[in-house]
């Protein structure tokens, strides 16, 4: 392998898309309203597509003749690199679209500062993303403001959501010492800025929507290493059923 602290990266990265995608495909057929429906089937959709140019990349860099498919497919939970706050589960609405919403909020500024990557392939990737994500960003801010300034049920749904994801989102920050290495080489951008610029996001949408950010400081971690929630192995046991059961199958 090349580079090992490239591949981490980008398949850390490639596994968020991945686990989110197949989690809010979840909803598909299941939406509140036909619109909502197919925009949540959409962003998966947007979401898969992404997993699939990141693991393609990732393959490459291992060298082992994968694609990605094989580290899709494949792997077992441990070998999955995804930070705890993309497999936990839909809830309700609001929690969907909680969930969506801190992740969207970090992955904007992150796909923003990877267009400037001295690595060409993930620049690539983080153009043609960065125009996805940015849709996403604008869609669950709406919810989330119209949920918390809604009704005082969703209100208090939204505040409830907020409360059980806020503890995973520190994770997202997660930074390596081998990926130190990375943004040294102007490969990709530090965790601190990205942080910075989430923050600024998080606080302004959640001030418009009435809710108020946990004060309790503990987080949960770990995904980064491997070690997940005991959630990800049901939604792997969805998303590679088929393949485990059919090896090699092709569509």
């Amino acid at each position: 392998m090349k580079n090992e602290a490239l591949y981490n990266y980008v398949l850390h990265m490639g596994d968020d898309s991945l686990v989110l995608g197949q989690r809010l495909g979840e909803w598909c057929g299941h939406g509140p309203i036909l619109e909502e429906d197919i925009a949540m089937t959409n962003i998966s959709l947007d979401l898969i597509g992404q997993a699939m140019s990141l693991l393609d990349y990732a393959a490459e860099i291992e060298r082992q003749g994968k694609d990605h498919d094989a580290l899709a497919y494949l792997r077992f939970e441990n070998q999955y690199r995804n930070v705890l706050l993309v497999e936990q589960p839909n809830g309700d609405f609001a929690d969907t679209m909680m969930r969506q919403f801190l992740f969207d909020a970090f992955r904007k500024p992150l796909y923003e500062k990877l267009t400037a990557s001295s690595d060409a392939q993930i620049a690539a990737i983080a153009e043609k993303s960065l125009k996805e994500t940015r849709y996403h960003l604008k869609h669950t801010s709406e919810w989330i403001i119209r949920l918390g300034d809604g009704t005082d049920e969703s209100h208090d749904r939204a505040q409830k959501a907020l409360d059980n994801l806020w503890r995973y989102t520190n994770e997202l920050f997660y930074e390596t010492e081998e990926a130190k290495s990375l943004v040294m080489a102007g490969i990709v951008p530090p965790m601190s800025e990205i942080k910075i610029l989430w923050k600024q996001t998080v606080e302004a949408v959640f001030t418009e929507a009435t809710l108020v950010i946990p004060t309790n400081n503990w987080q949960f971690e770990g995904g980064r290493r491997g070690v997940h929630s005991e959630h990800l192995g049901y939604l792997l046991a969805e998303l590679q059923y088929m393949q485990r059961a059919y090896p090699n199958m092709k569509w």
